[in-house]
């Protein structure tokens, strides 16, 4: 049985999780139920809730969206149903056939589609899909919400009844009216409405001439509200009528409660069906929001999680435009604790927290947002001691309640708990505590429990470096800026830079000095040791990320070179042929001269014909024998390779004509023109003399006329030898 502890999960801020997935609810209900999410306590509970989610999630990405499941709550109307001699209103009625069309709307499409939701079909089977309650409702009330008139043959003549009634009342109160109003007794209004009844609008002086009920006046007193005695015998009656209407109604009302009341433990299953279907969609649409997916789960003890992201951390990001650092961990049988170390403000306990919060997840049936190959494990308890615990209440320091926390783990810890503690051994002397933090751990390893730590004690570093199931890691800092980069690493212990950071901050070099001398030369040289191993480590992961991308882009130049070279080899194999089965066409057209011209000489027919068969035989040999369609087929093949050359040979024509194009034309120097030079217009035949030239403008005179023109339009004509 899987337990966890209240306080675990708000350590993980599981909570926070669950504010966000009722975010996306449409039911009062289903927000409600994932408000109370737990992680499950039975381990074959969570493949199945895992699996509704994944299938839900999977209906936003192809053409058969699941259907609108919204429903308004009928937990009032299910109370009343258990009460003998009750009666729903027509309201309470409307909202359970809304349920119950929705119900089996939602059924009977995961029924059609059960290839591609089998497990939302395989739960959806407990519900009954029947349309009684439906029929029986829509024979009683209209789509209006007014009971039909035909509910029982007592309603339908009580209506008629009325009817009649209603038209006697206003034949007499219109006779009344244009009575009184002929003898001038009623104001301008002449009639008003009173307690939903028509009364003469009587000015007050004429009251008692009027007979009739006296039912008000208006503010100045200046009108009186009668309704005439004509009508009052017959809204006695109506009353009556209406009276007996409504218990008829009421009688109605209470058959059909009955009739309903037999479906009460299937109107319970609608609504617990579509709460659930609710919360699964919204778990879907929460693991939408952060690309969440549904890892590989394995019976044997493996947490592998890679490329894992904090969701409320991813989401925040993703608000702001912000980059999210995922992590990439693994705990097995061979690696079952981590020590995380490193610098403050360099993401262990972020980490920390993202593994547990995640493990909490999938055991509440949510999708984690980790990689697809990634692979998970359930625990049947997951202990966290994280952050600052102090408790005023009951008089406990930090380092008091870390000791009632360590006291519980070593109760509780098992083979199948992941335990989960930040800043371990921290809140006391730094030897005592990491003596006694230290003991704890070699307990949780005995114990063969998976577990995650952070700490700065170099203890614990080199207890998981001396033994063989515990391994030490730390986050990447950059050794020159002294910034988080915000990445795990396996295998290592990390520095945590004390005295890097503290120069990065100003603090004079002459009180680091200082501080150095106070503690054992070791200690310092062991942490310059560490610190100077993770630069190299550093160094080492920026080269290996370089080689992985020179070899990834030499791999992709080498196929594209083997791509290229393939479909040149192909080319120069069909233009072969194309060259060969030319070569063979030339040779017979050859041979076909030759004996024309010899048939020409001899005029032999007979040795024509014979050598002509011959011909045609040995060609006839040296073909393979193939069938028709290979026939066609190396036909279409020659016909494309033919193509293909003549578009090439089209290409290199018209690259040739477009370098003629191009050729530069020398163009004749323009000749200087003067007064008296015989010139002719370019386009023109006829010659004349220049008799004056100004602003580029020449008068020629040609003899008969004389015409102005450009000088640029003008040549030079030579004269004749």
């Amino acid at each position: 049985m899987i337990r966890i502890h209240e306080k675990t999960l708000k350590d993980l801020e599981f909570f926070t999780v669950l504010k966000q997935v009722s975010e996306h609810t449409i039911t009062s209900l289903g927000k409600d139920a994932v408000d109370a999410i737990l992680p499950f306590e039975e381990d074959k509970v969570v493949i199945p809730e895992l699996s509704y989610v994944n299938e839900y999630l999977s209906s936003f990405d192809n053409d058969n969206r699941v259907p609108n499941h919204g429903f308004e709550t009928i937990s009032k109307e299910l109370k009343l149903l258990n009460i003998e001699n009750t009666y729903l209103e027509v309201p309470s009625l409307q909202k359970i056939v809304s349920i119950s069309i929705t119900a089996n709307t939602l059924v009977q499409f995961l029924e059609k589609y059960k290839d591609y939701y089998p497990n939302l079909f395989s739960y959806s089977q407990r519900i009954e899909v029947t349309t009684s309650i439906i029929d029986q409702v829509d024979n009683i009330v209209d789509r209006f919400g007014d009971i039909k008139d035909d509910a029982s043959p007592l309603l339908s003549e009580l209506r008629r009844s009325i009817n009649k009634l209603k038209g006697k009342i206003n034949s007499s109160f219109s006779s009344a009216l244009n009575t009184y109003h002929n003898l001038d007794y009623l104001d301008d209004i002449r009639e008003s409405v009173v307690e939903n009844k028509r009364v003469l609008a009587v000015k007050a002086m004429y009251r008692r001439k009027v007979k009739g009920a006296i039912m008000g006046g208006s503010k100045t007193g200046s009108i009186v509200y009668i309704e005439p005695e004509t009508t009052l015998q017959y809204t006695r009656e109506l009353n009556n009528l209406e009276y007996e209407e409504k218990e008829e109604v009421i009688k109605i009302l209470k058959e059909l409660t009955d009739f309903i009341r037999l479906f009460l433990p299937l109107l319970k299953n609608f609504q617990e069906f579509l709460t659930k279907i609710d919360i699964i969609s919204a778990k879907a649409k929460y693991a939408r929001s952060m690309n969440a997916i549904l890892p590989e789960i394995g019976e044997k003890r493996e947490l592998n999680l890679r490329d894992a992201y904090h969701p409320l951390l991813y989401l925040t990001n993703k608000e702001k435009g912000e980059k999210t650092f995922p992590q990439t961990i693994g705990l097995g049988d061979e690696n079952r604790i981590i020590v995380i170390s490193g610098p403050n403000a360099g993401g262990k306990s972020i980490t920390l927290k993202t593994i547990g919060l995640l493990q909490v997840m999938l055991q509440s049936g949510m999708l984690i947002p980790v990689h697809e190959r990634s692979k998970v494990c359930l625990f049947d308890r997951i202990l966290s001691d994280i952050g600052d615990n102090q408790s005023i209440e009951n008089h406990l320091s930090t380092y008091s309640y870390r000791l009632k926390q360590m006291n519980y783990f070593l109760r509780k810890c098992n083979s199948k708990t992941l335990f989960l503690i930040d800043e371990f051994g921290t809140g006391s002397d730094p030897e005592l505590g990491g003596a006694l933090a230290e003991t704890f751990l070699e307990v949780f390893y005995d114990r063969k429990a998976f577990g995650i730590i952070t700490t700065h004690y170099s203890n614990l570093k080199l207890l998981a470096n001396e033994l063989p199931y515990m391994q030490n890691a730390n986050m990447l800092f950059d050794e020159k800026s002294l910034e988080p980069m915000f990445r795990l690493v396996t295998g290592q212990a990390g520095s945590s830079f004390t005295f890097e950071v503290a120069t990065k901050n100003g603090i004079p070099y002459s009180l680091i000095n200082k501080s150095k001398k106070k503690i054992e030369r070791g200690k310092v040289r062991f942490d310059a040791t560490i610190a100077k191993l993770q630069k190299e480590r550093s160094k080492l992961e920026r080269t290996e990320r370089s080689l992985k991308v020179n070899e990834k882009k030499k791999l992709t130049e080498a196929e594209k070179l083997e791509e290229t070279n393939a479909k040149i080899q192909k080319k120069l194999e069909s233009f072969q042929e194309l060259y060969d089965s030319n070569q063979r066409l030339i040779y017979l057209g050859q041979k076909v001269n030759d004996l024309a011209e010899k048939f020409q000489n001899n005029k032999k027919k007979r040795e024509l014909m014979a050598e002509l068969f011959r011909l045609v035989q040995i060609e006839n040999s040296k073909r393979k024998k193939i069938s028709a369609k290979q026939q066609r087929s190396e036909k279409a093949k020659e016909k494309q390779i033919k193509q293909e050359a003549a578009k090439k040979v089209d290409v290199i024509r018209k690259k040739k004509k477009a370098a003629k194009k191009k050729e530069v034309k020398i163009e004749k120097p323009k000749p200087i023109l003067k007064v008296g030079d015989r010139v002719r217009m370019h386009d023109g035949k006829a010659v004349g003399s220049i008799d004056t030239i100004e602003k580029n403008k020449a008068i020629v005179n040609y003899g008969l006329f004389t015409t102005n023109v450009s000088v640029d339009l003008l040549e030079l004509v030579e004269p004749k030898k």
